[in-house]
């Protein structure tokens, strides 16, 4: 079985030696001036990434993710000198990103916390100097969840909590930068058609789109659509287990509206992605549309994509063994949404994406280059049939820079 043949795929063949100095510090100084690696139904090449759309082909769809970057990293320091630092991971109480924002005086997230073992007890306290008035912010830790720790926050001042993360909040900018977040990094770590607070990274396929670019996209007959799946830190796990099957995928949360999925409709359920998270999100709603086809009366909750779920029966998880379309799928979602009186779906996905997984939505991808020995990597590779080191071994020998701050690539298999 295919999916027996996934679970096996050892990570280390899905390495390239990666030196430092390839690694992109800092972004290229106009935007839509990186380097654009054009891989054609196995024909390698490269342009410019501001001639994006002369590659595209006319009256096609083009999906976006709106998510933005929060500042996710608030310091304290102790009484003791200490310093202690939070990052937020997901929100708890409550747990929907858009109420989470909104909240005064007091919720609580899933935290990772630097110095952990200097904050045995008690509650860590940060005042914030607002136009001459003191603002006090108070952080308790209330436990340990999975891996997590789950801090509760009370303030005062009668602001937003999105307005105490802008405030006392840090731009998380990825470990493997090896740098302090600068100011800079607070627009250029920031698409330019970002809405959607909730990201802990950047969709970083999208961060080389400029308005122009944008645009010329319109102008050449490709509609475009945003969706949100607010990126985890999750996304900066390696690969520890030698086969993926040990390998726990990170929860994302997404949010598409049925608008979206009209248009996907419109376009026989077939769009260009830009980004890996695109990706994940577009065919984790093929699952979605499956499960109903089954089960029309699931909960939001229960349409979550389970990491190995594209893979348990083979290409389809329908008990009587048949698959559906993905026009179908995305027809059953808008109807799922229609008698709950809905407009946007939201739900979550732990969908791996790795060699040996069919793609049902996907025929195009924006995407950068990831590091070695990731599930990023797998992705590409599962998209391009496997040829993903002729395109790494072309971008290395022909001096494209890699990772979130690097090049990208247009990938048609």
């Amino acid at each position: 079985m295919q999916s027996v043949k996934t679970k096996e795929i050892h990570i280390s063949d899905y390495n390239y030696e990666l030196a430092d100095e390839r690694i992109a510090k800092f972004p290229v100084a106009q935007r839509d001036h990186s380097k654009l690696l054009i891989y054609d139904k196995g024909e390698v090449g490269e342009d410019v990434f501001y001639n994006l759309p002369k590659h595209l082909p006319q009256h096609a769809l083009m999906v976006f993710n709106n998510t933005k970057v929060i500042q996710a990293r608030l310091h304290f320091r102790k009484e003791t000198g200490a310093l202690i630092e939070v990052f937020l991971l997901e929100p708890s109480e409550p747990a929907d990103y858009e109420q989470m924002f909104q909240r005064r005086e007091r919720c609580s997230w899933l935290c990772l916390v630097g110095n952990l073992k200097k904050w045995k007890e008690g509650t860590l306290c940060r005042v914030l100097d607002v136009s001459g008035e003191k603002l006090e912010v108070k952080a308790t830790r209330k436990g340990e969840v999975g891996t997590s720790q789950l801090i509760e926050f009370e303030w005062s001042g009668g602001v937003s909590f999105a307005d105490i993360i802008d405030m006392m909040g840090e731009l998380p900018i990825p470990p493997y930068l090896n740098r302090e977040t600068q100011e800079s990094d607070k627009t250029t770590y920031q698409t330019v058609y970002s809405k959607i607070k909730g990201s802990v990274a950047a969709p970083t396929a999208g961060l080389h789109f400029t308005e122009k670019v944008l645009a010329d996209i319109d102008a050449h007959g490709i509609e475009r659509e945003e969706l949100t799946l607010h990126v985890g830190a999750g996304t900066f796990r390696p690969v520890k287990s030698e086969q993926i099957a040990d390998h726990e995928m990170h929860t994302e949360y997404i949010a598409v509206r049925r608008h979206t999925l009209e248009r996907l409709l419109a376009y026989d359920a077939q769009a260009i992605a830009v980004g890996t998270t695109s990706v994940r999100t577009l065919e984790s709603l093929y699952y979605m549309g499956l499960k109903l086809e089954e089960n029309p009366d699931l909960t939001e909750e229960q349409l979550h994509v389970n990491q190995w779920e594209p893979y348990d029966d083979g290409r389809c998880q329908m008990s009587d063994g048949r698959c559906i379309t993905p026009v179908k799928a995305i027809q059953n979602l808008i109807d799922w949404l229609d008698r709950h009186e809905l407009t946007t779906l939201h739900s979550s996905t732990q969908i791996i994406i790795a060699p040996g997984y069919e793609y049902h939505i996907v025929k195009m991808l924006v995407t950068n280059f990831h590091q070695p020995q990731s599930t990023l990597l797998l992705l590409v590779s599962a998209f391009v049939k496997g040829d993903w080191r002729r395109i790494y071994d072309y971008a290395l020998a022909h001096d494209f820079r890699f990772l979130s701050y690097g090049d990208s690539s247009l990938l048609i298999p």
